[in-house]
C-alpha cells in the first residue's frame, strides 16, 4: 500500500503545474492534500479527474482561500470524521481522519506559529489537543499521521538551524517539544527511522532561490504507531517534483 502526503499550497493553482500527471506518476492508494485553500465545491471541482478512480473527502476552512484539508481514497474507508471535536481548533479545516480495517489515518495540516510567532501560545494549545486526540485513537488501532507538521524536529531537519532556532516559526523549543511529545506518545518518524543520518527537505521558501539552493526544511511527516513499524517498507521524499513550494512524500507500508 503506498500513502502519499503533499502540501499544495492551493488545489486550484497546483492543478495548473502538472499537478495530474504527478499523481499518475506516484500512483498512491491514498492521497492526503494539506492547504488546499478551497471550498468543497472547489475542491471536488479541480479534482473532478480522480473522482473515477478515487473516493474524496474534503475539510475546508471557514475562511474562504485558507487552509483545508483532502484525502483521496481507492480505498473505502470504515468511517470519516473531520475536525478533532474541539471548536476552537475545527474552524480551518485541518483534519480529516479515516478509519480503515487495520489502522487510523490521520491527515494534518497543522497550524503555523505565524511572522513574529503571533500564533505560538495557540499551536502550543492545539499540539497538546492533538497529541491528546491521537493517542484516543490508537488506544482503539493504530495510527498512521500524515501530513505538513509546520515543525523541523532536528537540526539535520532544516538547512540553517543555529540562525532559526527560537526566531522563526516552525523551529521553536515549544513547537519541537510539541513534535517530541507525540514520539513520546509511542509515535515514529518513520523517515528518521529508515533513515537517521540523510539529509532531505519537504519544503522550500519561494524567496531567495531556496529550491535551487536545496535550502530547505522537513516538516511534512508521517510518523507511526510503534505497533505499525514493522509493516514500513520505505518513505519517498519526491523531490523531483514540483508544483508547490513542498513535495509529495511517499509512505509504502507492506
Amino acid at each position: 500500500m503506498k500513502i502519499t502526503t503533499w502540501n499544495v499550497n492551493g488545489i486550484r493553482a497546483v492543478i495548473k503545474k502538472g499537478f495530474s500527471e504527478s499523481i499518475q506518476k506516484i500512483n498512491p492508494d491514498i492521497l492526503c492534500l494539506q492547504e488546499t485553500k478551497a471550498q468543497p465545491e472547489e475542491v471536488m471541482a479541480a479534482l473532478k479527474d480522480f473522482k473515477d478512480d478515487y473516493q474524496i473527502y474534503v475539510n475546508s476552512a471557514k475562511r474562504k482561500g485558507y487552509s483545508g484539508t483532502a484525502v483521496l481514497s481507492k480505498i473505502p474507508p470504515l468511517d470519516v470524521t473531520y475536525g478533532m471535536g474541539i471548536e476552537e481548533h475545527d474552524q480551518e479545516g485541518r483534519m480529516i481522519t479515516l478509519e480503515y480495517n487495520n489502522f487510523f489515518l490521520v491527515n494534518v495540516y497543522t497550524p503555523n506559529a505565524g511572522q513574529g510567532l503571533k500564533r505560538l501560545d495557540y499551536k502550543a494549545k492545539w499540539n497538546e489537543d492533538f497529541k491528546n486526540y491521537i493517542k484516543q485513537l490508537d488506544q482503539k488501532k493504530p495510527v498512521i499521521i500524515a501530513g505538513d507538521l509546520n515543525v523541523a524536529h532536528q537540526p539535520i531537519d532544516l538547512k540553517n538551524p543555529k540562525s532559526n532556532y527560537n526566531k522563526t516559526a516552525g523551529y521553536t523549543e515549544v513547537e519541537i517539544q510539541g513534535f517530541q511529545s507525540l514520539l513520546d506518545a509511542s509515535f515514529i518518524d518513520a523517515f528518521r527511522f529508515l533513515y537517521p543520518d540523510r539529509i532531505a527537505y519537504t519544503y522550500w521558501n519561494y524567496r531567495f532561490n531556496a529550491r535551487a539552493r536545496n535550502a530547505g526544511w522537513r516538516i511534512d511527516y508521517f510518523l507511526i504507531s510503534q505497533k505499525l513499524i514493522d509493516k514500513v517498507k520505505d518513505v519517498i521524499i519526491h523531490s523531483d517534483i514540483m508544483g508547490s513550494d513542498h513535495c509529495p512524500v511517499s509512505l509504502i507500508l507492506k
